[in-house]
């Protein structure tokens, strides 16, 4: 399943919809019935140079914390 980010012109709301891939192009309707768009989800990105894999992170190991069996 994904989360889509979609936007009704005519009632002027954005909303997100959980849908699995398969239906990503599939038509959507509003609360109201009206066809809406489906939108570019914006999201965070470093600034200033800091490249991401120089940023710190948090936690010890490949997954941040021990998540996995690498014992890190």
């Amino acid at each position: 399943m994904a989360i889509y980010e979609y936007y009704c012109p005519t009632c002027r709301e954005r909303f997100e919809q959980r849908r699995p891939m398969s239906e990503a192009n599939t038509a959507v309707t509003c609360a109201a019935g009206h066809r809406v768009e489906r939108t570019i989800t914006a999201f965070a990105a470093p600034r200033g140079g800091t490249a991401l894999a120089e940023m710190p992170m948090g936690g010890g190991g490949c997954c941040g914390g021990g998540g996995c069996a690498c014992a890190n």
